[in-house]
């Protein structure tokens, strides 16, 4: 068997993979990356939420030391999640 052929074969990930129609193959590969991409999105978001609490819970020192007044640190604390 030569090497490309070798490569070939070694492509199926999952256990009966070959029995499934290639249409829904292709259905099934769009769903994980729309849900990957959903999971990144939401994780994106809950890590800036998460900036913008640290920001809230900073002392003024803390606040100096990063260049940020009280009221800077206030209003983007209190922004919306999506913002």
């Amino acid at each position: 068997m030569d090497t490309i052929a070798t490569i070939h074969h070694a492509r199926a990930a999952f256990p009966g993979e070959a029995l499934r129609p290639s249409g829904q193959r292709g259905f099934v590969g769009r769903l994980v990356r729309v849900v990957r991409s959903l999971a990144r999105w939401l994780d994106n978001l809950l890590e800036r939420r998460r900036s913008r609490l640290t920001l809230l819970e900073m002392t003024d020192d803390q606040l100096k030391d990063i260049g940020i007044s009280r009221c800077d640190a206030h209003r983007e604390g209190i922004r919306r999640l999506w913002d």
